[in-house]
């Protein structure tokens, strides 16, 4: 048996092994607060596509500055679009006002509202960033900027499945996503035939509708088990729970949002697998 963890952005030029073992290590305090042992045949694999993620982002040249805005840019002109569409379901979900905004704008005040307008688009970034968590200056807009690379550009996501997609071998396989992973992993499950019985997403934005809608059809890539959502509702990246109403698949998505992610961003790793539930589910899909 296997357990396949599928890590989120921001991982370039790091050690997957030591990543590994910090996933690990957050697994196992939930596991002893569950008063739960992983069994001693699960073999852990970590595909890491980090730095492949990070050349992608270098090669498409897609400034992590908001203040610049190149001209002419195709790629740019996509992104612009997907990261107004988020901005705006993400002030709706934060219960931002049109006041706020224009208050942040200040003397770059736009004549018209609207998530045409880039310095509106931008301002309600900053709001977030600052008033939704606890999260240092930049974390939405370079999240944005992966997550549309991947989602909107088919050489990214074949490159990124790939890596991921080569650790699905014929074994039993619980398969754990974090953030961006959550997508990936999705992605690799929905159009690989694998002996899956679990499926647990952490943190995820796959609930974003512009990040879902390019995803279509929508299904549910889980075994007999499932699949498992869980987040902090104090979590930006996921903003909404999988159910019917944001990801209507069927058999239908268990959803934990009762995690209290005590990480800084409340999105960290540690914060999720440290969580005796979670922890216990993840042991669970192995039925044993």
């Amino acid at each position: 048996m296997r357990l396949l963890f599928v890590h989120g952005r921001s991982q370039g030029g790091k050690n997957p092994e030591t990543l590994k073992g910090v996933w690990l290590e957050a697994l196992g305090k939930g596991l002893r607060r569950a008063g739960l042992k992983l069994p001693s045949n699960v073999e852990v694999v970590f595909p890491f596509y980090g730095d492949r993620l990070d050349k992608f982002v270098a090669d498409f040249e897609l400034p992590a500055d908001p203040a610049v805005v190149p001209k002419g840019s195709p790629v740019f002109d996509d992104y612009a679009a997907f990261r107004a569409e988020v901005a705006e379901e993400m002030r709706k979900r934060a219960n931002i006002s049109d006041a706020e905004i224009r208050a942040e704008v200040g003397e770059q005040l736009p004549t018209e509202k609207g998530v045409q307008n880039w310095a509106w688009v931008q301002a309600i970034i900053r709001l977030l960033d600052r008033n939704l968590a606890a999260v240092s200056e930049g974390t939405i807009e370079l999240l944005l900027r992966d997550v549309f690379l991947y989602s909107r550009r088919k050489a990214v996501q074949t490159q990124i499945d790939a890596i991921v997609a080569k650790e699905l071998t014929d074994d039993t396989t619980v398969v754990v996503g974090h953030s961006l992973g959550s997508v990936v992993a999705y992605n690799v499950l929905r159009s690989h035939a694998a002996k899956v019985p679990l499926f647990v997403t952490v943190g995820s934005p796959l609930g974003i509708r512009a990040i879902r809608s390019s995803l279509a059809p929508l299904v549910n890539a889980a075994g007999k088990r499932g699949w498992y959502n869980a987040y902090d509702t104090r979590d930006v990246v996921s903003l909404y729970p999988l159910d019917a109403g944001n990801f209507n698949v069927d058999p239908a998505i268990e959803n934990n949002g009762e995690v209290d992610n005590w990480t800084e961003n409340r999105h960290g790793i540690m914060g999720y697998l440290d969580d005796p539930h979670v922890a216990k589910m993840i042991v669970d899909g192995f039925g044993q």
